[in-house]
């Protein structure tokens, strides 16, 4: 199953999706700018092999609902994100999403 819906944090609108999948569950919560998401992006990937579309992503890890993503810290995050938005790792999800502006 597929859920989407939209998230307000401090007048500023996200995209919720989520995706259940056999025996784990896909988040993500997104605006046009970037995303952060569950453990299963892999940071590596968007930073080595498609760094030249620039993707401002995070990944937080051991996660289970939308609120520990938002409150969690992220693990990981890309290089265009750290440079462009000052995200870093250990940046609470929430916070970095505001960065977001």
């Amino acid at each position: 199953m597929i859920h989407v819906e939209p998230l307000w944090i401090d007048d500023v609108g996200f995209t919720v999706v989520k995706v259940q999948l056999p025996k784990t569950n896909l988040m993500v919560i997104s605006n046009d700018i970037g995303y952060i998401m569950c453990g299963a992006l892999d940071v590596d990937l968007l930073d080595d092999r498609l760094s030249d579309r620039q993707i401002i992503a995070g990944r937080a890890v051991g996660v289970r609902t939308i609120d520990e993503l938002l409150y969690a810290p992220l693990q990981k995050v890309t290089k265009y994100a750290e440079d462009k938005y000052g995200w870093y790792e250990g940046m609470i999800g929430k916070a970095a999403l505001l960065a977001l502006k």
